[in-house]
């Protein structure tokens, strides 16, 4: 197999990048000619930022599954599509051919089937990272059920307020799930998540680490019956059938949940066209795959770098593709180089997050470890220091290995902004190009576009995109205002990523962070409402304000200010309290790093809190706050220099 579209060379890369920004329709609809389409679309694209209102490949018939499985078995039936190592060293790998995929969706396609899913209705993923999980995504696809993936670390009211909002009415979920040295009792998160709930009619459950559940009669079933029984209706004479859904290009694929500057999560949905196209060509151009090469994203599904780049890119350009269940320290910091070595992986992709957190430990769990089969390393979730990029290019890499420095979000659906390896020049830190049809724009405040240089020769402001690529978001789901006014309405005619970025003379673009009220913590983004407004369910607190500040392991870590009603009892003690209450309300992800008590918040006089103030002395910067004059009371800021933590 090869990849018409992958792009060999710097040059081919600035006359694709021109083609694609001066004829969109000609360039994309080239693009996805590579794929099966059961009807050609009638127009390539149709948009406006303003509605905001977006079609790619309007009127074309597909089914993404298809793409990803069907169109393969005539050439790749027994070649691995994905590999499964456990979270126990000692426990079996999987080796799963496209064959053997093919038959797993089919069978879930027609459990689902039997359990009363249908088109368009919503399915509620929260599963442990096995193989199951990403049958059931396909399966959902497959019959034009929309998925919605929780990651396994989500509290049960957090599932809650994601299964109200999609209105779904089927959840398929495990027993429990194998972490590190844990055992996550997911069965049991759903149980208290469904209390009260009036919607989900069917609860599927997969074994996986043989917890003790509760089983409702009428509600809730087992995976594997449900799956033996499937089996003798798709399975006849030796040959796996079950039809895919004809969809439509635009029909929503799937509804994937991400914090935003309110409290409440919001749905972000893509659509089964734009999306297909777009992973598997960022996929291919990006780590520059080639056939037969083993792709390891070491992402959660439950995020949607697992959602494209271990499942849905790979897949479509019929790669193989690494799934791990479990995490990069257990049971010792050399986990991720033992599978490296194991498997020869080709491409590893991970977070800086994780990276920094391997050079904690020092060079000693890498040595000895044959990583000679790596070509290409990538990173993902937040921009990488020059630090961990340099420990990632000499001891993982050995300065062999080009990195690409990926910059894209839940909301992109894929890499936007990215060198391509070994093709495009990598810098430490930027994430360097545009891709092909996504078109950059810096702006100042106002919206108008920057044209004076830093003194470095950089111009620097907020990011903006000018015009859609296949990828991006179409709405928000059950609230498209709410899409409008959170990407399409800060700057009119501009999508607004939320980041400030700097760009170079020669094109380049380097992430600076986010630039509005939502924190990137370990490569994912929370919401500082959602984190603010779970500290205030504690019945002590009075009020509180959540900033980032700068963190050696997760990039950015939160500070939380906090009035509290009394002084009475251990302030350890109402630490730990509140920490558990957001544990219990979002997920331990969002628990706050450092919680400071204060007597007041700096406000202005009409009620506003100045975060602006907040985020410096959390940064350590107390020397250079601005002007303070126009708060209700600048006494408070003197306090809150002098408690820092």
């Amino acid at each position: 197999m090869s990849y018409p579209y992958q792009i060999k060379s710097l040059a081919q890369y600035h006359d694709d990048y021109k083609k694609s920004a001066e004829d969109p329709e000609a360039f994309w609809g080239d693009v996805a000619s590579n794929f099966y389409w059961r009807k050609k679309w009638d127009k390539v694209l149709d948009w406006n930022f303003t509605e905001p209102k977006i079609e790619w490949f309007k009127g074309g018939k597909l089914n993404i599954t298809e793409n990803c499985i069907d169109r393969h078995l005539a050439t790749m039936a027994d070649k691995p599509a994905i590999i499964w190592e456990p979270n126990n060293p000692e426990e079996r790998v999987r080796v799963v051919t496209y064959a053997r995929l093919h038959k797993r969706v089919c069978q879930v396609a027609q459990m689902l089937v039997n359990n009363g899913v249908k088109k368009g209705d919503r399915v509620c993923i929260y599963m442990g990272m096995v193989p199951e999980l990403a049958y059931a995504i396909l399966g959902c696809a497959r019959i034009g059920a929309i998925h919605s993936v929780i990651f396994g670390g989500f509290s049960a009211q957090s599932i809650a307020d994601r299964l109200y909002d999609a209105q779904a009415e089927f959840i398929i979920t495990c027993d429990g799930a194998f972490r590190g040295g844990k055992d996550i009792p997911l069965k049991s998160v759903i149980d208290d998540a469904l209390i009260g709930n009036r919607t989900v009619k069917r609860v599927i459950v997969y074994t996986r680490t043989r917890t003790p559940v509760s089983m409702i009669k009428g509600r809730d079933v087992w995976w594997e019956d449900e799956m033996d029984y499937a089996e003798t209706q798709v399975e006849k004479d030796g040959k796996v059938f079950f039809p895919a859904e004809e969809m439509d290009a635009e029909d929503p694929l799937f509804i994937l949940y991400t914090s935003g500057s309110t409290g409440k999560p919001k749905g972000v949905v893509h659509t089964i066209g734009g999306y297909m196209v777009w992973t598997a060509y960022t996929f291919v151009n990006v780590f520059q795959y080639q056939p037969g090469d083993v792709h390891f994203c070491t992402a959660d599904i439950g995020w949607i770098t697992g959602h494209s780049y271990i499942v849905y890119g790979p897949l479509a350009a019929g790669a193989t593709s690494m799934m791990f269940e479990g995490i990069p320290s257990w049971p010792d910091a050399g986990r991720f180089w033992e599978i490296v070595q194991k498997h020869k992986v080709n491409c590893i992709y991970t977070a800086p997050t994780a990276i920094r957190s391997l050079m904690s430990y020092g060079t000693a769990p890498v040595e000895g470890k044959d990583l000679s089969s790596l070509k290409v390393l990538g990173t993902v979730g937040e921009p990488i220091n020059e630090e961990a990029w340099h420990w990632y290019d000499e001891n993982i890499g050995k300065k062999a290995c080009p990195i690409v420095d990926t910059w894209w979000q839940t909301e992109t659906g894929g890499t936007l902004i990215s060198n391509l390896a070994g093709v495009t020049p990598g810098i430490p830190s930027w994430a360097s190009l545009p891709m092909p049809g996504v078109q950059p724009l810096l702006v100042d405040e106002r919206g108008h576009e920057i044209t004076e240089k830093d003194e470095h020769g950089h111009l620097k402001g907020n990011l903006c995109i000018k015009a859609p690529w296949p990828g991006i978001l179409r709405t928000t789901w059950g609230d498209h205002e709410r899409c409008r006014t959170n990407y399409f309405a800060t700057y009119p005619g501009l999508y607004f990523t939320g980041d400030g970025a700097l760009k170079d003379e020669g094109g380049n673009y380097r992430i600076t962070g986010r630039v509005d009220d939502v924190l990137n913590i370990s490569g994912h983004r929370i919401g500082t409402a959602e984190v603010e407004n779970a500290i205030n369910m504690h019945s002590g607190v009075v009020e509180s304000a959540v900033v980032g500040y700068p963190h050696d392991i997760k990039g950015q870590g939160i500070y939380a200010f906090v009035i509290y009603n009394g002084h009475h009892g251990d302030e350890n003690l109402r630490r730990q309290d509140i920490s558990l209450t957001v544990s219990k309300i979002i997920g331990p992800i969002a628990k706050p790093d450092k919680i400071q008590f204060v007597t007041g918040l700096p406000k202005t006089r009409s009620g506003k809190i100045m975060r602006r103030i907040l985020r410096k002395i959390a940064e350590g910067e107390i020397a250079n706050l601005g002007d303070t004059t126009t708060l209700l009371d600048p006494g408070v800021v003197d306090e809150i220099k002098d408690g820092k933590l």
